[in-house]
């Protein structure tokens, strides 16, 4: 079962999330850092491909309203390693829900899954990588221009990571 926090439940997508995803996914602030804004159809067909079919995220959910503000890359990508990632709405930036709902699924990967290290990766070097190191995330790496944004230009990749014991 996935973790609840004071505010939010994490939970499973359903095909009824697709409206609340395209809030996320469809804003191009909001996607700069990662890919294009998505269309409708691009949701609704990584909503039901990705983490419906394939449970490669989780949905965060205000428990008062069951609105779904974020989402949330959850995968193993190697035994005992996971690689956790996040889109919130912009809507509710700065607001904390980010930091609650991603130190609430780190600590859900140790405690339930075993975890040995949750890891996650951005090019964006100023929220991302500040929210990485509020969730005890250390450094790993920097890929220097490695990876294109979406623009066309290349761009450094940061590589963090926590592991289970210090």
């Amino acid at each position: 079962m996935l973790p609840e926090t004071e505010r939010m439940k994490i939970r499973d997508f359903t095909i009824n999330d697709v409206n609340d995803l395209y809030e996320i996914l469809g804003d191009e602030e909001t996607m700069r850092y990662s890919e294009p804004a998505y269309t409708m159809e691009q949701t609704r067909k990584f909503l039901k491909e990705f983490c419906i079919d394939l449970k490669g995220a989780a949905a965060a959910a205000i428990k008062d309203t069951g609105k779904v503000i974020g989402y949330i890359l959850f995968v193993q990508i190697e035994e005992g390693t996971y690689e956790l990632g996040w889109f919130f709405n912009k809507k509710y930036w700065r607001q904390g829900y980010a930091y609650e709902a991603c130190k609430a699924m780190i600590n859900y990967a140790f405690a339930e899954k075993k975890a040995q290290k949750v890891c996650s990766e951005t090019i964006d070097p100023e929220k991302s990588v500040k929210l990485m190191e509020k969730l005890g995330m250390k450094p790993e790496g920097i890929l220097r221009k490695s990876v294109k944004d979406n623009s066309g230009t290349l761009v450094d990749l940061y590589s963090y990571g926590v592991t289970a014991f210090p």
